[in-house]
């Protein structure tokens, strides 16, 4: 009799669950059909992302979604919207990264929408201007909003499909776009880069007016960090407006340009660089100078060019009048006399502090 009141109790319960779940279907599939058979009452957009980047607005999205009518999802029935195709339409906007589109409890249809984020603005030699983001895709430039981004110039094609080269130009733009971007004191150093016919890269920093040869777009941090160096090691030493090029293009390195109104791209003499001082040496000075360009008959030229306190020396024999035909001969046989000064530094072994906390030096 036990056992019969056990099974009997079992099944009770048992059935009872049945039912339970039964009834939760039946609710479900109410719920469901109610709200497949409720009608879209609006359209909600929301964004994600940096919110000083809305290079786009809700209206333009909501105008995107209703401008067909056949598309359009105001006063429909919910079941009858094909929400994958909405999805795809909005993802065509250039300047969406991703969008998610779902009803709420509200009948409402919400729209999340991804930015694309910019790291770089390039414009063309025919004068065309794009955005460039992390991926590399093209942006167009907005009328509403403009990115505060690295400025490129100078790139060579205005083509959307990229030749090899350009695509190898193109992914170094976002690597420095990014890399500056990121970075508080070099995007308030550096706002423009231009770039040269044989595909370097050069800009003109905020602070000085030397020109900053930077070479290829590679070995973006060592760069950048070997002219923090020289900033601190070398220029607060000898002076910010010695110099009319600055190249850090080659390893290990700084080799300046001093002005002295010869055109900056000539080659670096060896028999006319001056070691700057590193971090375990003096600073450079004008007995230094002298001493190290002895040896070169044509140096005392380039001494006085470059260092006024060498110039009352030749000024001591005022009677000797054969010396000044002989030096005007040696002028004119000593062609390097005409090149410009060059500088080098080598960088010492102290650490250079390259934290964005980092201020102008």
């Amino acid at each position: 009799m036990s056992k019969t009141t056990t099974i009997l109790k079992r099944l009770g319960i048992a059935l009872l669950w049945g039912m339970a779940l039964s009834g939760f279907v039946v609710l479900l599939v109410a719920a469901i059909q109610d709200k497949d058979a409720g009608k879209c009452k609006s359209i909600q957009v929301k964004f994600e992302g940096k919110d000083d980047n809305f290079f786009i607005e809700s209206k333009d999205i909501k105008s995107l979604l209703t401008k067909d009518k056949s598309l359009n999802p105001i006063g429909k029935r919910i079941g009858e919207i094909n929400i994958s195709k909405l999805e795809a339409l909005v993802d065509q906007d250039p300047w969406v990264k991703n969008a998610e589109i779902y009803f709420d409890n509200g009948q409402r249809l919400n729209v999340k929408i991804t930015q694309r984020e910019p790291v770089a603005r390039v414009f063309t030699f025919s004068g065309n201007s794009f955005y460039l983001d992390a991926a590399g895709e093209h942006i167009p430039v907005s009328s509403r909003y403009a990115a505060r981004v690295p400025v490129f110039t100078g790139f060579p094609t205005d083509a959307e499909k990229l030749q090899k080269a350009d695509s190898l130009l193109s992914a170094q733009i976002v690597d420095m776009g990014t890399y500056i971007g990121n970075d508080p004191f070099w995007m308030a150093q550096v706002e423009q880069l231009m770039i040269t016919e044989d595909r370097r890269f050069e800009f003109i920093p905020k602070l000085g007016d030397q020109v900053i040869a930077f070479g290829e777009g590679i070995d973006i941090d060592k760069k950048f960090t070997k002219l923090l160096a020289f900033y601190k090691e070398g220029l607060n030493k000898v002076g910010w407006n010695n110099y009319t090029r600055i190249n850090i293009a080659f390893d290990d390195e700084v080799v300046c340009t001093r002005k002295d109104g010869v055109a900056p791209l000539q080659p670096v003499l060896k028999t006319d660089s001056l070691k700057l001082a590193g971090a375990d040496e003096p600073p450079i000075s004008d007995t230094e100078d002298s001493t190290a360009s002895a040896p070169a008959p044509v140096k005392p030229e380039h001494a006085v060019a470059a260092k006024p306190v060498e110039k009352p020396k030749p000024a001591a024999k005022p009677k000797a009048k054969p010396q000044p035909v002989k030096e005007k001969k040696k002028e004119k046989v000593a062609a390097p006399a005409k090149q410009q000064p060059k500088a080098v530094y080598k960088p010492g072994n102290k650490s250079v502090n390259t934290s964005k906390k980092q201020t102008t030096p």
